[in-house]
């Protein structure tokens, strides 16, 4: 197993990056969503193996410091894309899950330098589809939140009243913080969808059958906006299938991975 490395990173006096860092070989981004950095924990157990992944915690989540300046998906998106240029890295794969999707894919936009030569998306919000809206996370209590993220609903809720004090206390103030940097207008950018096509990056979207915060329709209709994309959904999966279907998304990672640049 490749243990892994935890640091902090000034890109100014007011900005910290926390990063976790494991393995060797290609540079790989790991965005994690609203969640928190466990949601991603097993893509970064799996790929450490063969690549180098690196992984924020993005500055406000799970107690980490937040400038009250730093409130946007921009800013994530740039201080990132800041991290990579200061870092020297390049052939860089960045993958994200729901917030994290969209900050990859604000990132591509941005990368005047060509530094990232793969992104994958994991049920991402970030775009505005018509007849496709995103679910109000803000508005669910926790039956809703297994109702419309999860496959296994019973399953997620039984294990959602199971967390101790402390989680609890974390989960609140992460959602807190998801509010403050993408509640308005509520979880997306209304023009990056028309601005997708002028990335060329290869792309693959991956989406669980069941999402039911961002239905497979809208990640069909996210797919389509971007030049050189390939769409996948894993079955019995919802908002989060690196969680619900590891196995499945991983399959799918690895033929991305295996066919060089693909798409």
């Amino acid at each position: 197993m490749t243990t892994a490395s935890t640091r902090t990173v000034s890109l100014r006096p007011d900005l910290q990056l926390a990063l976790s860092e494991a393995g060797s070989g290609r540079p790989i981004m790991i965005l994690h969503g609203g969640g928190g950095p466990f949601t991603v924990a097993g893509l970064t157990a799996q790929l450490a193996v063969a690549a180098h992944t690196i992984v924020p915690t993005h500055p406000g989540w799970n107690g980490t410091e937040r400038s009250e300046w730093f409130s946007g998906i921009d800013d994530l998106a740039l201080a990132y894309l800041h991290y990579l240029e200061d870092a020297d890295l390049r052939d860089v794969l960045v993958i994200g899950s729901s917030l994290g999707g969209w900050i990859g894919s604000e990132m591509v936009l941005r990368d005047g330098a060509g530094l990232i030569t793969g992104l994958i998306l994991l049920d991402a919000v970030g775009v505005q589809v018509e007849g496709e809206s995103i679910r109000d996370f803000f508005a669910l209590d926790a039956r809703g939140i297994a109702e419309y993220a999860w496959h296994d609903a019973e399953r997620a809720y039984i294990a959602s009243a199971n967390v101790s004090p402390e989680q609890a206390a974390r989960q609140r103030a992460n959602l807190e913080t998801m509010r403050v940097m993408a509640g308005h207008p509520y979880m997306h950018d209304p023009k990056l969808l028309r601005r997708l096509g002028r990335s060329d990056v290869p792309t693959l979207l991956i989406w669980g059958e069941s999402d039911r915060i961002v239905t497979p329709a809208y990640g069909a209709a996210y797919a389509a906006a971007f030049r050189n994309a390939r769409f996948e959904t894993v079955k019995e999966a919802g908002h989060l299938p690196q969680l619900e279907q590891p196995a499945a998304t991983f399959a799918l990672i690895d033929e991305y991975l295996q066919a060089g640049r693909p798409v």
